[in-house]
Parts: structure tokens; C-alpha cells; sequence
């Protein structure tokens, strides 16, 4: 890992080679050289050691390496690293009440089936519920609508992110 003299040494200059990039990852300041062309899924997996977003199709297709990038949720495997510098990215791993939420909701309805697309459900649901709190059964499916469950497992996953909204909802109301 690099270290803030690295980057002393370092031009503003942003070639086609190694850039450092700053990113904010689950309220944690990392630095690291990578080529512009880095997507953030690689970023996270392979510079950081972030494992929880998967790399399953590679090209927006099926959800499963949603990210948070300042509270929105988005496909890290089309999303360059060097366009997240200095943003906040929150990956499963980060936690947080939303998530853990979320969690329990995914093992409470067995929404959890394989687990492979079970981190970017929950980023994509977590986006959501920040957004909106409340959210209804369409709501969900449409938070959702961009992450393929190869299980079939729809039912029981929309189900959990009704009953998670449901309560964050009540919790607020005490």
C-alpha cells in the first residue's frame, strides 16, 4: 500500500500509466496507483482486497458488484476508479445500520439462497432506504430491478426489503 510521500513525488500529470488515486472507502481514506482504465470493482478487489462486490459478468448485466458511490448505488465493474476519487464508496463490508438491516431481513425471509448476489441486493436496497425510508413492495422490486438472481430467490429478497424498510420505519417512529 502507499503512503501519503508517495504522492509527494508524484505529478499532476494523468497519463495513460499508473495514476495515484485517492478514494474514501467505507470512511476510510485509501490511497493507490492504478491505470486510468481501472474500474473500481478491480480497485476494490484486487488494490484493496475488498472482495464483498463480485465480479460475475463484467459489464452491467447483473448487479452483483453494486457499490454505493456517495449514497447511490452503481455497477462498480462500469465505473472507472479515478471518477471516484475523492467520493465516498460503500461497499458491503462497510456496514453500517441500513445494511445490517438488511441482513437480518435476507436471513429472516431466506432471501440469502446461493449468497452470490446477495452483496449487491443489499447495496442496491440500501440505496433505497436511505433515499426513501419507507419503501413498498414496487418500490423494492424497482431498487432491485438491475441485480439478477440467478435462484429465482425475487420473492423472499422483496419480501426482506419491505420488511427492512418496514423496520426502520417503526424504529424511527419510537
Amino acid at each position: 500500500m502507499l503512503d501519503a510521500r508517495t504522492f509527494s513525488f508524484v505529478p499532476e500529470y494523468r497519463g495513460p500509466g499508473p495514476t495515484p488515486i485517492k478514494l474514501d472507502v467505507n470512511g476510510e481514506s485509501r490511497l493507490l496507483l492504478a491505470e486510468p482504465r481501472r474500474t473500481l470493482l478491480d480497485a476494490l478487489r484486487y488494490d484493496l482486497g475488498l472482495t464483498g462486490a463480485k465480479k460475475v459478468c463484467d459489464r452491467g448485466d447483473c448487479g452483483a458488484c453494486t457499490v454505493l458511490v456517495e449514497g447511490v448505488a452503481e455497477y462498480a465493474c462500469l465505473t472507472l476508479a479515478v471518477a471516484c476519487e475523492c467520493k465516498h464508496v460503500e461497499t458491503i463490508e462497510g456496514g453500517g445500520a441500513d445494511v445490517e438491516a438488511l441482513q437480518q431481513a435476507f436471513l429472516a425471509h431466506d432471501a440469502y439462497q446461493c449468497g452470490f448476489c446477495t452483496p449487491g441486493q443489499i447495496m442496491a436496497l440500501a440505496a433505497l432506504l436511505r433515499r426513501d425510508g419507507q419503501a413498498g413492495e414496487e418500490q423494492v422490486k424497482t431498487a432491485v430491478a438491475g441485480n439478477l438472481c440467478r435462484c429465482g430467490a425475487y420473492p423472499n429478497i422483496v419480501t426482506a426489503g419491505v420488511a427492512a424498510s418496514r423496520a426502520k420505519t417503526s424504529a424511527k417512529a419510537k
